[in-house]
């Protein structure tokens, strides 16, 4: 190959790369605008309306020129919802180099129950002694089987297996001391099976019911990032979290009428609660508003009081401390058992947030002195008084 070969194939080799960079630097450059310059508020690719339209294919419904002319002033083309766009034309033609090279991401189906959530971490009592006794039985019948392979090997009468059985059982009867020990055990057994039902009454670790709007936490609190308190707004401040009303979803559901996962199906439930109409986006005068039936999941009995504001804005715990990863629920289930023992152990190993609570600064500081060089543990302030939880 000649040096000019050479040359003319090495500045291909160079161009192609240059190119393929370019392109890729432009669909980056596209995708950083389309996202930093608030573009996902109002449209999507490929998802539906939002507030505008869905942006697949608008190249095909105007020029690029006209888009750009439109991007940066809405207005003259007698659009007001939309702000003017402080984007050049050059940012203007990587948004739509953009969109029209996007791929969408493939989402799992959404599954109603969460693998494992929803069953028991362990087998119970009842179907373990099933698997004890087919276990004993079948025991039971190869030994006899083997005995009688051995007898009819020594040409002896063979036995079968209900005359096995019942000669096992008279000799085991009357052995006093079998008698006693077996006895001791199922007593126990049985004693131990009343106190796990005793233990169980009104925990419902792992309940998930299903709710009559499909709510994604995991869409809100951990893909969009929404804080709890902003729709559990009592929280901070009183002894209830309380449930959101449909006029809290409402301050970001009046423009946004197609979820995620579920398209237009749940929100519109929510619209047809308060009489919302999607077409003109306006309230309907007059409409008598519905219910929102929301199903209870966290809920303690009578006899134990709990503030949340306590635990939240003194305490300084996170939610998820007492309702698990709830940003990573697609259904919310409940994650501890909420039992009196889950509770004091809490307060056994969490340490009392000085910091930042100058409200109890006297006591903090008297604390400090009684328990120097200690870790100062929320029992040590009366955290186990029975009177704090119990009145």
């Amino acid at each position: 190959m000649s040096l000019l070969q050479k040359l003319a194939k090495r500045l291909f080799f160079l161009s192609f790369i240059l190119a393929i960079s370019v392109s890729v630097n432009a669909q980056t450059e596209g995708e950083q605008i389309f996202k930093s310059s608030g573009c996902t508020a109002c449209h999507t690719i490929g998802g539906g309306k939002l507030v505008g339209p869905d942006l697949v294919g608008v190249q095909d419904r105007r020029s690029e020129d006209e888009i750009i002319k439109f991007v940066q002033n809405p207005g003259d083309f007698g659009v007001t919802l939309m702000p003017p766009q402080s984007l050049d034309a050059d940012e203007i033609k990587a948004v739509l180099s953009y969109i029209e090279s996007y791929v969408p991401e493939v989402k799992e189906e959404v599954v109603a129950a969460v693998d494992g959530a929803v069953a028991s971490e362990g087998m119970s009592n009842t179907t373990l002694l099933l698997i004890a006794t087919l276990v004993l039985l079948a025991l039971i019948f190869t030994l006899t089987s083997v005995k009688n392979k051995l007898k009819s090997a020594l040409d002896q009468p063979t036995e079968s297996v209900l005359e096995s059985v019942n000669k096992f059982c008279n000799a085991y009867m009357a052995n006093s001391a079998a008698m006693l020990i077996t006895t001791f055990v199922v007593v126990i057994l049985v004693l131990k099976v009343a106190f796990d039902a005793m233990m169980g009454v009104g925990v419902t670790t792992n309940y998930m019911p299903e709710q009559p709007i499909a709510y994604s936490h995991k869409i809100h609190a951990g893909d969009n990032g929404i804080d709890c308190n902003y729709c559990h707004s009592g929280a901070r401040n009183s002894k209830t979290a309380g449930i959101p009303s449909a006029n809290v979803c409402m301050n970001c559901h009046t423009y946004i009428s197609s979820g995620t996962n579920t398209g237009e199906t749940e929100i519109a439930k929510i619209y047809d609660a308060i009489g919302f109409d999607v077409n003109t986006r306006s309230y309907i005068e007059g409409y008598e508003q519905k219910p929102i039936k929301w199903v209870r999941i966290h809920n303690l009995p009578d006899l134990a009081y709990f503030n949340h504001s306590q635990h939240v804005t003194v305490g300084k715990l996170e939610c998820q401390e007492c309702h698990g990863p709830v940003e990573e629920m697609d259904v919310v289930w409940q994650e501890n058992d909420l039992t009196m023992g889950w509770c004091v152990d809490c307060h056994r190993e969490t340490e009392v947030k000085m910091e930042g609570n100058d409200y109890y600064t006297s006591m903090h500081e008297k604390m400090k002195e009684k328990y120097a060089g200690e870790k100062i543990t929320v029992d040590k302030i009366g955290g186990l008084e029975c009177g704090k939880c119990h009145y």
